[in-house]
């Protein structure tokens, strides 16, 4: 995985062509840990020093002229995940054979089998921070909602919430 800034500053540059065929594939996924610094605290969580992870998934896909790229971030109240993302979960999927990844159709990302290849090799139970950068990833791919604009999978064509 390339440097987290040259990735997202690689995707406002990134000229492509309509793909002939609607198969998509996973060719990056980039993870940046940026400050929240909001200047407000509770009792336990001082939010100035909490950071949140933002993750692009980018695609081989082009629609409309634009490439492909499903967005995520964690939510307040968690640190961000940078490193498990990119030590763990972000070289699985971009190890995985890219048609493991793909729904039945053949022609799009399956939100489960993405979910599925991030969690190999991973202890059952327990799952604190991990479901935290997995889950990031997960919005990225398509899970976020169903009015969500900026997924992989569009969201006519993603799978439902287990």
């Amino acid at each position: 995985m390339r440097g987290s800034m040259d990735c997202f500053a690689s995707l406002a540059m990134t000229a492509a062509t309509e793909s002939q065929t609607m198969s998509v594939r996973i060719v990056d996924v980039c993870e940046i840990t940026k400050p929240i610094s909001s200047p407000i605290r509770n009792a336990y969580i001082d939010f100035t020093k909490m950071t949140t992870s933002l993750v692009a998934v980018v695609t081989d896909a082009v629609r409309d002229g634009k490439r492909v790229v499903g967005y995520g971030f964690n939510s307040n109240g968690r640190y961000g995940q940078g490193g498990l993302i990119r030590e763990r979960f972000a070289p699985r999927l971009k190890e995985a054979d890219p048609n493991s990844l793909l729904d039945v159709s053949g022609d799009n990302l399956d939100p489960d089998k993405i979910w599925a290849t991030m969690m190999s090799n991973e202890k059952p139970g327990g799952h604190g921070e991990r479901s935290v950068a997995v889950g990031t990833i997960d919005m990225a791919v398509g899970r976020g909602g169903e009015d969500r604009r900026q997924a992989a999978v569009p969201a006519a064509r993603r799978a439902p919430w287990p």
